[in-house]
């Protein structure tokens, strides 16, 4: 059985949490050598990603196949439908005059409800922590569930860093900031399609240290929270007179 075979095989008995952690950048274009580490009867797998022989990635996922016990969830926030708020690559093509290409190709449509990073650049009175933004990825997908927790886990990736700069006036269209994902942890708590328009509410506790904490909740139109994030990630920014140094 090959390694993907392996993972999707775990991954369709019900993932309840896949916690990731960079170790390195990796380096393009070279191959990365893929473990799995089956550790039952706990249903824990642990892989790893190695390349030029050290560990550039690591992730724990353990599983759970559901079963009768006490349910409670946090409430959706109150909020405009999707369809009341604008797209994102709408609101960036008038604010910058064009749009980034990971914006304008992104196979996920992204409608913020409040402001945006580029936005809350230019508009100290925008600054916040808590960033609420409706999701979608484009088209329709088979109710294949494995699918829709991997499209999910891909999008949460996409904006929850940006609730910490938010409250700092940072963009990373700005030219002078930069970052990258530490740590990454996610509950898949009830199935979900990711072809349905689903509210990623998130928000940052706390940055210090040139490392930002953030977290999010998904919850489907119909108000039901499915998924649970937190990711830690380093953020750095040079201050807006420092020019970049030359390498020698």
């Amino acid at each position: 059985m090959s390694i993907v075979s392996s993972i999707v095989d775990y991954l369709r008995s019900a993932p309840r949490s896949d916690p990731g952690r960079r170790q390195r950048p990796a380096v393009k274009p070279a191959g990365v050598t893929w473990g799995v580490d089956e550790q039952p009867p706990a249903l824990v797998l642990w892989v790893s990603a190695v390349q030029h022989g050290q560990t550039i990635f690591t992730l724990s996922a353990s599983f759970h196949h559901p079963e009768p016990g006490p349910e409670h969830a946090d409430p959706m926030p109150d909020v405009p439908p999707p369809e009341a708020v604008e797209r994102n690559s709408d609101r960036l093509a008038r604010l910058l005059g064009q749009v980034p290409p990971q914006v304008r190709e992104s196979p996920v449509d992204l409608r913020s409800i409040g402001p945006m990073s580029a936005e809350a650049a230019r508009d100290p009175s925008l600054r916040t922590t808590r960033n609420l933004i409706w999701l979608r990825v484009d088209g329709d997908l088979p109710d294949d569930p494995l699918l829709h927790v991997c499209l999910m886990t891909y999008a949460s990736d996409m904006t929850l860093l940006d609730s910490v700069l938010l409250g700092h006036g940072l963009t990373w269209l700005d030219g002078r900031t930069s970052g990258a994902s530490l740590d990454h942890a996610m509950w898949f708590h009830r199935p979900f399609r990711a072809d349905r328009w689903l509210l990623y509410a998130q928000d940052s506790p706390v940055a210090s240290g040139a490392r930002g904490l953030a977290h999010g909740e998904v919850f489907t139109a119909g108000g039901e929270l499915v998924v649970s994030v937190m990711q830690e990630g380093l953020i750095r920014s040079r201050p807006r007179s420092a020019e970049p140094t030359q390498d020698r």
